[in-house]
């Protein structure tokens, strides 16, 4: 599913205007970026919780020449889907 396609179900599903629906999507997006941009966790009871976490600085390899490289460390969004999330697609 596409951005367009929930964008779609969720005017689809609440009556609203598909520009209505286009705002709202874009303003719950916004406000995760956002509450995650400032250190916080975004948990959205029954669904799952959105998390940032920092990941150490490594070394790695270059793919094309294998030369040693450092990858910095750098902070990265993380998902722990719910309960209520899991029950519903394992059926």
């Amino acid at each position: 599913m596409h951005k367009s396609d929930l964008i779609k179900a969720v005017a689809d599903s609440t009556g609203l205007s598909n520009k209505a629906a286009e705002s709202a999507v874009d303003a719950t997006f916004d406000i995760v970026g956002s509450t995650l941009a400032a250190g916080e966790k975004v948990v959205i009871t029954g669904f799952g919780t959105f998390e940032r976490k920092q990941r150490k600085a490594r070394t790695g390899r270059h793919p094309s020449t294998g030369a040693v490289i450092e990858i910095p460390a750098k902070f990265a969004a993380t998902f722990s889907a719910g309960k209520i999330l899991k029950d519903k697609i394992s059926g």
